[in-house]
């Protein structure tokens, strides 16, 4: 389940990411400035609805679970008279099987950066006609033009975030700060473990206990990634992208692997949980809103993305699922909580980033990714 300005030196951060293994094409999304004295720009409310007799009575967005204020949602539909219906999958790969299968029905899906790279090399994505997004001015550059869409032909930035674990400190009186922790796990943490439903998570997430890269070709260290998720799968108790962050709050498991926003609203609702990006790295990744060819309301689908990036609107979405937002806009205006812009959870800081690595298309060697996940035996 995917990122303040270019101020910071593009030589810095193509060094940075390289260093992960990432491409160097790839900037890191930089910390979010809140300057008080940087300007004030437009606040994009006159950009809302565009050409109302053009717009579809109904919008069918296809997105992660828990992945939009239902506020934003009733909004859009009292501003500008569409009404949005949800549709959710768990991973990326669910995503891009539906889509493969023949589904036509979405107008807007929101697939991660690699995925990205994929559905355009498979011709899935329609171009979007900047003309109808003026609020992209808000977005903050860092997170523009990035490997996966260069020139934003295809994509806007929606929100972004990093895979580490979570744990409750109740449960374990003890420091976790390793995934050495996940996949060798102590006594009292076996049978009581999460790990995402998705695939290129949870084997990333192996090969960077290994010390390798998270998008190796390398059948090799795929092998020996295979070797510790099998060894750890009689102490791991679901594997899931949409029940982690309940499991945690109501006790049944203690340590998860989960994205930032399920964490961070899982420590809110019980506050002795407890965050870790692990020392070894993680995942650092970038979702987007894109437009599928098959869409049938491709101009309200253009309009609703423009809509999720005005800045208030962008702000309330932040507040409530406590991903990283890429509205510079929102940030500067100081539109998003402080709390949230203020934790490193949410937003790292550059020492924590140099430690991740982005998610990248890996080509054919998805079929060595595959077969790994069909022999853990992962329930579809």
């Amino acid at each position: 389940m995917g990122i303040a300005g270019r101020g910071f030196c593009l030589l810095v951060l193509m060094a940075i990411l390289a260093a992960c293994g990432a491409p160097a094409a790839s900037p890191t999304p930089a910390p979010p400035s809140v300057s008080p004295t940087a300007p004030a720009p437009s606040t994009g409310l006159e950009d809302s609805c565009g050409d109302r007799s053009k717009l579809s009575k109904e919008l069918y967005l296809f997105n992660w679970p828990d992945y939009i204020a239902q506020e934003v949602l009733d909004r859009f539909e009292r501003e500008c008279g569409v009404k949005v219906i949800v549709d959710t999958y768990d991973s990326n790969e669910t995503l891009l099987a539906k889509l493969q299968a023949g589904a036509t029905g979405y107008d807007v899906i929101v697939p991660s950066d690699y995925m990205v790279s994929i559905m355009i090399k498979e011709g899935m994505l329609a171009e979007l006609d900047k003309n109808n997004l003026p609020n992209l001015k808000h977005i903050d550059p860092a997170h523009l033009g990035l490997y996966f869409d260069p020139e934003n032909k295809y994509t806007v930035p929606y929100m972004w975030g990093t895979s580490g674990f979570m744990y409750d400190t109740a449960a374990i009186p003890r420091e976790l700060k390793s995934w050495k922790d996940v996949f060798e796990p102590a006594p009292d943490v076996q049978g009581k473990i999460s790990m995402l439903k998705d695939e290129r998570e949870v084997i990333g997430a192996a090969l960077k206990y290994l010390g390798f890269s998270m998008n190796t070709t390398n059948p090799d260290e795929l092998q020996k990634a295979k070797e510790v998720l099998l060894r750890q799968k009689p102490y791991v108790k679901a594997y899931t992208s949409d029940t982690n962050r309940d499991l945690l709050v109501a006790g049944e498991v203690v340590l998860a692997h989960i994205w930032t926003g399920d964490a961070i609203r899982a420590r809110d609702a019980k506050p002795s949980l407890k965050y870790v990006i692990p020392e070894e790295g993680c995942t650092i990744w970038q979702d987007n809103l894109a437009i599928p060819k098959t869409a049938r309301n491709k101009y309200t689908a253009e309009v609703f993305i423009n809509f999720l990036m005005r800045p208030d609107i962008a702000a309330i979405n932040a507040n409530t699922i406590k991903y990283g937002s890429p509205n510079r806009t929102a940030i500067q205006q100081r539109l998003i909580d402080p709390a949230l812009l203020n934790d490193p959870g949410i937003y790292p800081p550059e020492e924590l980033k140099r430690r991740m690595e982005w998610l990248i298309d890996v080509g054919e060697a998805i079929e060595l990714y595959d077969r790994i996940w069909t022999e853990l035996g992962v329930e579809q």
